[in-house]
């Protein structure tokens, strides 16, 4: 065995132990982990993609007066 198996094998002989309802709870779990993770990797893909206008909103020959003050 890997080691990089370690950890998924220790957690499967822990779910192995569970009553069914409970592996259900723990299944339902991991589903909200991954769309928070999907939420954030959406988040991040948007900020990135709005990086070059904003930067182009905020660099103005206005803004730099005003940043003087």
């Amino acid at each position: 065995m890997q080691t990089d198996n370690i950890p998924q094998q220790r957690l499967i002989g822990k779910i192995r132990q569970l009553v069914p309802e409970q592996v259900v709870l723990v299944e339902k779990f991991i589903d909200s982990l991954s769309q928070k993770n999907e939420e954030y990797n959406l988040t991040l893909a948007a900020t990135k993609l709005s990086e070059p206008i904003l930067q182009r909103i905020w660099d103005n020959p206005d803004d730099a007066e005003y940043d003087k003050l």
